[in-house]
Formats: C-alpha cells, sequence, structure tokens
C-alpha cells in the first residue's frame, strides 16, 4: 500500500490571518443593507448641495422680480428641434405667457413652448465668495441673458427664485441639525458618562432632571423657549440661540443610553485596570470606556439629526423659530400656509417633499449603521 507523502512546500506555517478594524467590519455589514447605502449617498448629495450653495444656486435667494409672482416651474430641457426635423443638444427652459381670468379678473402665467430661453451649465455671474471666503464669479448655470426669467422651480409670492432659496435653506437646516447633534452628543456623553461612572447622588440627580425634561410636552416646550428670544435679535443671533435650544433639549435620550452603558462597564476588568494603574477619572472615561461604543454612538447621532431638522422646520413654520431674511425649508415653508396659495402655486411644497426625502433617508441610513455596529448582528 502506498503511503501518502507531504511535500516539504505543505509543511510551511499557517498564513496568518487579515485582521480587520472595527470599521472595516462595520463598513462590510453596511453594505449589506441595500436600503441604507441609498440613503447614504442621498443624504451625502444634500450635504454637498449645503456646501456649494452659493455655486448651485442660479441667482440671489433675496433677488425678486414683481414681474414673475407666482411663475410656474419652467422645466429644464436639453433637446430641441431642428428646421431640417431633426433634433440637437441644447439646454433650454421655455419661455411664459400671460394670460388673464376673465372672472376673477387675475392674471396667470402659463408656458410658453415657442419661446425657447438658452440655458448654460458653468455660466459667467457677478462675483461671490462660496462658503464665505472662496471669490468666484461663476455659476453651475444660468441664462445667457440676465433678464430673460428662468424659474426652474417656480417663483414664490415676491418673484424669487424657489430653486435657489431652497438650495440655500438646505444648508441652513441641515447645520442646524449637525451642530444641534454635536452639542447634544457632547452633553450627552459628558452628563450621562459620569453619572454612570460616580453613581450615588450624582447620578439620581441627573436621572431626576433628565426625568423631568422628558416628561414635559415637546412642541410647546419648545414654542416657549424659542418665544422667549428677544424680538430685537439679529438672524445670526437667532440661528445660534436656536440650535443651542435644541441641544438642550435633545442630550437627554443619549444621556440614559451612555449612562447604562458606564453602569455595566466600570466593574470591567480594564476599567479596574486602570484605576489600579493610576489613570485619571477624565482619562478613564474618555480613552477607555466611551471608546468601548463608539459605534453606538455613531449611530444614535444619525438617528438624531432628523429630529433636529424636523424641530428646527416646525419652530420656524409656526413662526417661532427661524425668521427672514435667513432662508430655511421651514421659512419656506411658510408661504405654503394658505390654502388658496397652494391651488394656485403648489410648487411652494418643495421644502416639504425636500424634509421627507431627508429625514426617510436619515432614519434608514441610521438603521443600517445601527444594525451594522451591533457586534452580534449577522
Amino acid at each position: 500500500m502506498a503511503v501518502d507523502t507531504i511535500a516539504p512546500a505543505e509543511l510551511v506555517a499557517p498564513k496568518k490571518l487579515k485582521r480587520e478594524s472595527q470599521l472595516a467590519l462595520m463598513w462590510r455589514r453596511f453594505k449589506r443593507h441595500q436600503l441604507a447605502v441609498v440613503s447614504l449617498w442621498i443624504v451625502v448629495f444634500f450635504y454637498l448641495v449645503a456646501a456649494f450653495a452659493e455655486f448651485l444656486a442660479p441667482t440671489d435667494p433675496a433677488a425678486y422680480s414683481a414681474r414673475y409672482t407666482y411663475a410656474p416651474p419652467q422645466g429644464l430641457q436639453f433637446i430641441v428641434a431642428t428646421e431640417d426635423g431633426g433634433w440637437a443638444f441644447q439646454p433650454h427652459v421655455n419661455g411664459y405667457k400671460t394670460e388673464v381670468d376673465p372672472k376673477a379678473m387675475r392674471r396667470s402665467f402659463v408656458i410658453d413652448p415657442e419661446e425657447i430661453i438658452p440655458v448654460q451649465f458653468f455660466a459667467p455671474s457677478k462675483p461671490y465668495y462660496l462658503a464665505g471666503f472662496i471669490p468666484m464669479s461663476v455659476k453651475f448655470m444660468g441664462v445667457e441673458n440676465p433678464r430673460d426669467p428662468f424659474y426652474v422651480l417656480g417663483a414664490d409670492r415676491l418673484g424669487r427664485d424657489m430653486l435657489s432659496r431652497l438650495i440655500h435653506g438646505t444648508r441652513i437646516s441641515l447645520s442646524i441639525g449637525l451642530a444641534g447633534v454635536t452639542l447634544s452628543l457632547f452633553f450627552g456623553i459628558v452628563i450621562g458618562g459620569f453619572a454612570g461612572y460616580y453613581g450615588g447622588w450624582f447620578d439620581s440627580a441627573v436621572m431626576r432632571v433628565v426625568e423631568f425634561i422628558r416628561s414635559m410636552p415637546t412642541i410647546p416646550l419648545w414654542l416657549g423657549l424659542a418665544a422667549a428670544l428677544p424680538k430685537d435679535w439679529t438672524a445670526l443671533q437667532t440661528y445660534f440661540a436656536i440650535t443651542i435650544i435644541l441641544s438642550l433639549i435633545g442630550w437627554t435620550e443619549l444621556a440614559r443610553v451612555v449612562r447604562g452603558r458606564f453602569l455595566s462597564l466600570r466593574t470591567e476588568d480594564f476599567v479596574t485596570a486602570a484605576q489600579l494603574d493610576g489613570a485619571s477619572d477624565w482619562r478613564i472615561v474618555t480613552r477607555h470606556m466611551v471608546p468601548s461604543f463608539t459605534s453606538h454612538i455613531i449611530a444614535a447621532a444619525t438617528l438624531a439629526i432628523p429630529g433636529m431638522i424636523l424641530a428646527e422646520t416646525a419652530l420656524s413654520f409656526l413662526g417661532l423659530g427661524l425668521q427672514p431674511p435667513i432662508v430655511s425649508w421651514g421659512t419656506l415653508l411658510q408661504e405654503a400656509q394658505n390654502i388658496r396659495t397652494l391651488a394656485t402655486a403648489p410648487w411652494l411644497l418643495a421644502p416639504g417633499v425636500c424634509v421627507v426625502i431627508v429625514i426617510l433617508s436619515l432614519n434608514f441610513f441610521g438603521d443600517g449603521l445601527r444594525d451594522a455596529a451591533d457586534p452580534h448582528g449577522r
């Protein structure tokens, strides 16, 4: 009987297993959640729009034209018919023609398919500053003749371009969400972390404050705090005040989660070892305990941003949050409060559509991130 022999090449040491970081493992699991991946790209798109608002907006959001009040959306088109019966690539919008309702004696605009207004990308414009400090004189798109009407998403009651106002409002609404969540994370981690780490009377006092804040009705609390802001404050001061107000309310949920995690972690061996090694309480909390559940904090922050955006939108819609001349999704939706206006200008609801898309995308993204951060998930 022949005896199997082992080749020398098979006697080599086994290959070392490739070690992946926690973020790499999270990303691998996250990619399996297709809806969360699509939502991630939608969120990235909106934040890119917010970052390059001045470049993407065709006009100044405050520029108005009384001649084109409530002008309907023109719609961007790319193909035009030629004289020989063919077609050619030419970005353009159609012009307007005016009609008068004989019963209501009201003027209205309708799209004139015979009038073609050429549109050019990377069109020259008046000098402006991108993000407040980068000088530029080019817009993403614009008409060749500045006097021609250009309302891709229509105009409001003052003849202001809705697309430009919507783009600039994206920056305000989304930045409030990020700024508010950042402050909420800081308060929640610090207060909840030390409450769980020390326990005792400090833990009891913090939890009573958390329970008191969470027991109060959210909307009346927002309205009361926002109404307390001085009326003579500038728009910038109001912006920061609303952000701080939302943060002071939004930290309680994360503080409860962090406090529960710290109660279970403070008896772990690595915490005891750090204490015996002489590490300070601040170092133990920030360098040992918080990083042990960073993935959960990231997921919680992602799921908290929609609440901040909705809070700002609701306050501004009710007239107690941001006010003109600041442009946000909430202030834009103030134009849509009138039923008669909506009947004649339904495009004023475009900010509401953006709110729904962003909120759903952030929630789906947060769900996928939370599943990916779960160490026991598949």
